[in-house]
């Protein structure tokens, strides 16, 4: 995916290192040449974002064209992140994809009024993921037009 001729940065937020590999296997199968960086919970999410602590570094951090947020983390969940990501001027634009188990109309609901751009369900096998992603990678990459950024 390209914005202005640039490569999209893509932020996995998980704490699961099962999920983060095989959700990095599966962009590896799709072909996508992607950037995929990964952090595991909303604390470190936000200083990534924030550019704070080991994310000082705009080239080992870039903003992210895209995030891939899981609800269900340690220390600040991906509800308590959105909330911050989406009032926060300079992060907003970003596009946000929750990503979890959760199938629960609370959650739901609740992410959408926060102002997440997707709600997807993670399936249960590597197939099915690798099918997701490919069909993330189209729609993300190919037919939405972002938002200009710093990736």
């Amino acid at each position: 995916m390209k914005i202005e001729g640039k490569m999209i940065t893509i932020l996995l937020a998980d704490d699961d290192p099962d999920d983060r590999k095989l959700t990095q296997d599966a962009f590896v199968e799709n072909r996508l040449v992607n950037v995929l960086h990964c952090v595991e919970d909303g604390e470190e999410l936000m200083e990534y974002l924030r550019r704070q602590g080991r994310y000082t570094d705009q080239k080992d951090a870039p903003l992210p064209g895209l995030i891939l947020l899981d609800l269900n983390m340690p220390r600040k969940d991906g509800r308590e992140a959105l909330k911050e990501i989406k009032a926060d001027p300079e992060l907003r634009r970003i596009p946000i994809v929750v990503l979890t188990t959760s199938k629960a109309e609370e959650d739901i609901l609740r992410t959408y009024d926060l102002g997440v751009n997707s709600y997807v369900t993670k399936p249960v096998t590597f197939k099915s993921l690798v099918e997701l992603i490919k069909v993330l990678g189209r729609y993300w990459f190919e037919v939405v037009e972002l938002p200009p950024g710093e990736s």
